[in-house]
């Protein structure tokens, strides 16, 4: 296995800046201003009146202070320090200090960020885009229903975080309150290939508990045991989708999404399609999927550091093929960007 060599680290990755990142709901922008953090730095966003959304680097070029500390005033943020106010597309509204009819200079205009909203999300990328944002189909199906979830930050590395959403052979020990079944451990040999709408990943089957009450709200059905069909798709450089189909008919998109704030701490969000009959309130649905989540978290915060990128760090056996080869690409990813490419 490849990778001896490979940067640990996140933060200073140049390949990194130029993909997408997921850092807030879209109603959290409203109008804002609110700071986010993505690979060490800091980024401000706000909606102006129109319902424009901009993004830049969280300084005001006046004398550096923190945007997102100010307030929005007619559609603009007002720096907190002197009041300089910036507009629609990072424009330098006013300068309060100077006379009126001054000229406002040139750099006083704010750098511009990528930013996009798809899936009820805002989107950001601090370079270039090169990436793409993860195609979901079922967003444009109307016999699905997106159900969305708020942004949570956890105290693990992002490459821990995709790691374990590569891999199921944990189901049966973590997930031990939800739908982790104890003696569903053996992991039959994995084929890694490419999955429907850009995803790299395995097919494979699964029993499921489905003994607590608000796991029979999810899945629709009484049985203690559930068999689901899945699969599991990464897209570069941290996205997991999960998709599981129940013998009922029902199907079950999550998208696992996570935005590194730097090596340590990472934004983790996920979002769910249904084809269900749209009678269960969606909160009730999501608070089974949630669980699963808080279970994921407090195992992860327990490892510290960032996952190494060289293979021969860690003992891998063939049910960990998936997260290998997952490691093995953003590895080389990284290292692409490293070298200019």
């Amino acid at each position: 296995m490849s990778g001896n060599g490979a940067s640990n680290q996140l933060v200073g990755q140049p390949a990194l800046d130029h993909q997408w990142y997921p850092i807030a709901l879209v109603e959290d922008i409203a109008p804002g201003p609110v700071g986010i953090q993505v690979l060490g730095r800091r980024y401000v966003l706000w909606r102006s009146d129109d319902g424009s959304l901009t993004a830049a680097p969280d300084r005001c070029p006046h004398r550096e202070a923190p945007l997102s500390e100010g307030r929005m005033v007619d559609g603009c943020v007002q720096c907190p320090y002197h009041g300089w106010r910036f507009g629609a597309g990072g424009r330098c509204q006013l300068v309060p200090s100077s006379p009126p009819g001054t000229p406002v200079p040139p750099k006083a205009h704010l750098e511009l960020v990528n930013v996009e909203e798809r899936y009820g999300l805002v989107w950001l990328c601090p370079g270039k885009p090169l990436g793409q944002i993860p195609e979901i189909p079922q967003e444009d199906n109307p016999e699905f229903r997106r159900l969305n979830t708020p942004f949570q930050q956890w105290a693990v590395s992002s490459t821990r975080i995709t790691d374990n959403f590569m891999d199921f052979s944990h189901f049966p020990f973590v997930h031990t309150a939800t739908f982790g079944l104890a003696q569903e451990t053996v992991i039959p040999p994995l084929e890694m290939g490419d999955l429907p709408d850009g995803y790299r990943g395995y097919v494979y089957e699964v029993n499921a508990n489905n003994t607590s009450d608000a796991g029979q709200t999810t899945t629709g059905q009484d049985d203690d045991v559930l068999h689901r069909r899945m699969t599991t798709g990464y897209v570069l450089p941290f996205s997991v989708r999960s998709t599981i189909a129940y013998e009922s008919g029902l199907e079950h998109i999550l998208l696992l999404l996570t935005t590194p704030m730097d090596d340590v701490n990472s934004l983790f969000n996920f979002v769910v399609w249904r084809n269900d009959d749209f009678s269960v309130p969606a909160d009730e649905i999501m608070q089974f999927d949630l669980a699963i989540g808080a279970e994921d978290k407090t195992m992860l915060e327990k490892l510290e550091g960032v996952l190494p990128m060289d293979l021969t760090a860690t003992v891998s056996v063939q049910s960990d093929r998936p997260s290998v080869e997952w490691r093995r690409s953003l590895a080389a990813l990284m290292a692409e960007g490293a070298s200019g490419g």
